[in-house]
């Protein structure tokens, strides 16, 4: 995507009353706040973004929306789509995206705030650019204060009978240092995260924890051991190591875990 494209949908997606800043200037090292991370850093974690491919595709339609996309490493993994929609708040993100995935036409990137998302805003949008299957979240709703609205706004984006993925982190006694850095708001439970979906008219389809391991380091490397981030060390083994074996774990009926998957869907 040419920079006068990404320009182009940043004003379609959030040009409206009230806002003083341009849409170029707004949400500018959004991504490096919500993630601790520049755009140009990455981490070597294959093997868990391919074990959160896995969990998270069986509930994903044939056109998808991402929300908080970030570069896009979660997205690129999507083949045979109709249509993927990255959206970021941030907009250095969102031109980073359109130029890595010039060559994907079924792709496309766009600037999206999802924290000042409206449901009449949404159903805007889907005027304008029509609605999808799915709209996909990670790690994006625990930033947000008022939660409920914001499945509300996103489930106005896809169809009746389409679905919200949501990955979120699981677990207020995992909450520490690093949760405060990036903004988050709250860790969730099954029960929170199920409770917030159904208080915005969504039907659960799915929500439980997942990553029972991933749980238990991240409790001892981060919140026990009083970590402000996590070691990029630690990082590589972890993928190396502990992602085969939550993969198994998983599989068990786990009562704990690092993460809290959901799905849920649009009934009206």
């Amino acid at each position: 995507m040419e920079p006068s494209q990404v320009s182009q949908a940043n004003g379609d997606l959030e040009r409206g009353e009230g806002h003083d800043l341009s849409a170029a200037e707004h949400g500018v090292g959004a991504f490096a706040a919500a993630t601790g991370r520049q755009l140009e850093q990455r981490t070597d974690q294959r093997n868990y973004r391919r074990y959160q491919y896995d969990l998270i595709v069986p509930h994903c339609g044939g056109e998808i929306l991402e929300v908080g996309a970030g570069s896009g490493d979660f997205s690129a993994q999507f083949a045979g789509r109709q249509r993927v929609i990255l959206t970021d708040v941030d907009p250095q993100a969102v031109a980073a995206m359109g130029d890595r995935f010039a060559d994907r036409p079924e792709i496309s990137a766009r600037q999206l705030d999802v924290a000042t998302l409206t449901p009449q805003r949404a159903a805007q949008l889907v005027e304008e650019s029509g609605p999808v299957d799915t709209v996909l979240a990670i790690n994006v709703l625990e930033h947000i204060e008022d939660h409920v609205l914001a499945l509300r706004a996103l489930s106005a984006l896809v169809r009746p009978g389409g679905n919200l993925v949501m990955w979120v982190p699981g677990y207020q006694q995992l909450y520490g240092d690093f949760d405060r850095s990036v903004g988050h708001v709250r860790r969730y439970t099954p029960k929170t995260l199920a409770g917030a979906a159904r208080e915005a008219g969504l039907a659960v389809d799915l929500c439980r924890p997942v990553n029972l391991l991933g749980g238990i380091a991240w409790w001892a490397a981060v919140r026990k051991g009083g970590a402000g981030t996590p070691d990029p060390r630690l990082v590589k083994i972890y993928d190396t190591v502990v992602v085969p074996a939550t993969r198994i774990l998983d599989r068990l009926p786990i009562p704990f875990g690092q993460t809290i998957l959901g799905s849920f869907t649009r009934a009206d």
